[in-house]
């Protein structure tokens, strides 16, 4: 007598279930023939299991460890599944990498690339608080995002937070069309682009909507405690000492801070000072609390970017020619 068949209804909108499967369903067809005695239908993100209820009792497990393994190095290959398939346990420790950070989307592996970046990388460990400094183009922000994904894909905290001063760079944030968060968006697209690196999309627009993942001026931090959590403070530059010490008195239980800054460029109002490097220098001799100084040395962007960097340090060591304003350019009449 045949066995009555069963269906169960899997979710998969949590991962980015195209890529998930490889080009044209490649590795769903490969499941298939590891598990014949069970029909899979990939419905948009639905996959209909259909078969004995024992057989998709032995299928669930198998299915949830691909989607962690998948989560954890952004890519599922034929050789992971079988290790997956083979494992009593249902889950592989294939692929593991001390210097690999994330396992980013398509298979791009994100790590650090610089000594200085690496100093960042080992102070984490060592250290609840980091202060990350240098120039533009050195990865201050992006091995910090790194970071706190890595922290939140192994469970060691349960949330992101990513703050930044609302200083406008030289441009007027209030003539943008739509609410704060519309304003802010353009602003904060360093930390997006980040994230968008390390997380499949369909999942990061999940962490979104139920703030394990929180973006955020930083006077929205006024009056928080954050547990549980790796909060990076970018562009720290453009804080003053009193936003500073508010942030910074926000830590809470099991939270690791970063915060980043580039002091050559600071776009505060000339009437307030930044408070970066005094807090750096306040908080030098406090156990726990780390300061790493990134350098041309670690620009990890266009070659030009290095020697652009160069070449506003030295004239900024030598007078300028006084410009001439627009009176004295007029004719006199």
């Amino acid at each position: 007598m045949e066995e009555p068949r069963s269906e169960k209804i899997f979710s998969l909108e949590a991962i980015d279930y195209g890529h998930f499967w490889g080009t044209n369903d490649r590795l769903l067809d490969f499941v298939r023939l590891l598990f014949p005695k069970l029909k899979l239908i990939m419905r948009g993100d639905m996959l209909k299991v259909l078969g004995s209820e024992e057989d998709i009792a032995l299928f669930e497990p198998k299915l949830s460890a691909m989607m962690t393994y998948y989560e954890k190095f952004g890519r599922l290959t034929e050789n992971a599944i079988m290790q997956i398939f083979e494992s009593n346990g249902g889950s592989t420790e294939t692929e593991t990498n001390d210097e690999i950070l994330v396992h980013g989307r398509n298979g791009l592996l994100i790590k650090a690339r610089t000594p200085n970046q690496q100093r960042l990388v080992e102070a984490v460990k060592s250290n609840d608080m980091i202060f990350a400094i240098g120039p533009a183009g050195t990865g201050k922000t992006y091995t910090a995002v790194a970071l706190a994904v890595r922290a939140l894909k192994n469970k060691e905290i349960r949330r992101i937070i990513l703050t930044r001063p609302a200083v406008e760079a030289g441009e007027n944030l209030g003539f943008l069309p739509g609410d704060l968060r519309d304003k802010l968006d353009p602003y904060l697209q360093p930390l997006y682009d980040a994230l968008r690196d390390m997380i499949p999309q369909q999942k990061l627009l999940s962490y979104w909507e139920d703030n394990t993942i929180e973006i955020a001026p930083l006077a929205f931090m006024r009056g928080r405690t954050l547990d549980n959590a790796y909060v990076i403070l970018d562009e720290a530059q453009n804080a003053t000492r009193s936003q500073l010490k508010m942030f910074l008195t926000r830590m809470g239980r099991n939270a690791k801070f970063i915060i980043t800054g580039d002091i050559t460029q600071i776009d505060l109002p000339r009437h307030q000072q930044s408070g970066l490097l005094q807090t750096t220098q306040i908080l030098s001799d406090i156990k726990g609390i780390s300061v790493i100084q990134l350098d041309q040395s670690d620009v990890v962007r266009h070659r030009l970017v290095t020697q652009i960097i160069n070449a506003f340090e030295r004239t900024e060591k030598e007078p300028m020619p006084k410009e001439r304003s627009n009176d004295e350019n007029e004719p006199n009449t």
